[in-house]
């Protein structure tokens, strides 16, 4: 299977094979086909979101050492970067998220750590969405014990959800993938609409797995999807298995675009660049407070990017920035 036949193949709207997808990863990325695959990835961005990039941003609760030891995250028992917990007030957490709104966010996340008691979560959650305008899009980033009272959470305020079964799941993880899907499933069912990513991507991660991971999303119908690359925490294990390129990174979310419906209009990267745009992305973040690939407790003092630094890289590839609630989080009834 050549380019042209790839970028028809797209055009016409055509569901890709397993082997199709692997093919298209498995092309070097600074190659003329790749860079083919990124300019069709992102004229089908371009088109379905009406050149209107997404700034979704993200504030967390809080810091605590985690038992669930996913080996990619700072928050990790086993990483023994935070020791102590934090848990930030309401009243905090409100002036984070309004500050958010006023900068101009599409959609605000609600970040915890995969333990952190619900009855907290929602009383800080309840806080924010009252000190909100009603219009705005609230998004959940919690853990699968948050799946099984999924009601409480659209009781709360929210729209959505992010969810994802992370590459190597159980493995490089104490989370079984199983209960992944499962916690997707109960979100989608609660009516919340799920937002999702192929990630943390590494250098090891086959495109096999990349392929299957993909397929995954696709089938499931989110608010969006998209692929994330890890970012090496320093001193940790995992650090030595290294990092993907920006444009290995961009070659994947131009292929996640490809396979995704056309109803799925958003494509996200993760960390911010310039590089995964001009491969299709049109969803990037902010974040404020504790964040997982950061050893700073207040991530806006380190890798955390801003709502208007997001914007001028948007600007600085000829994108236009959406005024207003999310689009991508727009039909609360997504289902698979």
């Amino acid at each position: 299977m050549n380019v042209h036949d790839i970028v028809k193949k797209s055009r016409n709207a055509e569901i890709f094979s397993r082997e199709e997808i692997i093919a298209m990863l498995a092309l070097p990325p600074e190659s003329l086909e790749s860079y083919v695959i990124m300019a069709e990835a992102s004229k089908i961005s371009r088109t379905v979101s009406d050149n209107q990039a997404e700034i979704h941003a993200q504030l967390a609760v809080n810091l605590a050492p985690c038992p669930r030891d996913c080996l990619f995250c700072s928050f990790a028992v086993a990483n023994n970067i935070f020791r102590n917990s934090v848990i930030i007030s309401p009243k905090e957490a409100a002036a984070q998220a309004c500050q958010f709104e006023e900068d101009g966010a599409n959609a605000i996340y609600i970040m915890a750590t995969a333990t952190f008691d619900m009855g907290h979560y929602l009383e800080i959650s309840r806080e924010i969405r009252n000190q909100l305008r009603p219009e705005t899009t609230l998004i959940a980033n919690v853990g699968d014990e948050f799946a099984a009272k999924s009601s409480s959470l659209v009781q709360a305020g929210f729209q959505g959800a992010y969810h994802a079964i992370r590459l190597r799941e159980g493995i490089d993880t104490k989370i079984d993938p199983t209960r992944r899907i499962e916690s997707i499933r109960a979100f989608q069912e609660a009516g919340l609409a799920v937002g999702t990513c192929v990630e943390p991507v590494g250098p090891e991660h086959t495109n096999e797995e990349l392929a299957e991971m993909i397929l995954y999303t696709a089938s499931i119908n989110p608010a969006f999807s998209g692929a994330a690359r890890r970012i090496p925490i320093p001193g940790t294990t995992m650090a030595e298995r290294g990092i993907i390129s920006e444009l290995r990174m961009a070659q994947i979310v131009a292929v996640t675009r490809l396979v995704m419906p056309r109803s799925v209009k958003g494509n996200c990267s993760h960390e911010p660049g310039s590089v995964p745009i001009m491969g299709g992305a049109n969803l990037l973040w902010a974040e404020v407070g504790a964040n997982p690939r950061d050893t700073m407790e207040k991530t806006e003092e380190g890798r955390g990017h801003s709502v208007p630094a997001i914007r001028k890289l948007f600007m600085e590839t000829e994108w236009q920035t959406l005024m207003g609630p999310s689009l991508f989080f727009d039909n609360l009834n997504r289902q698979p």
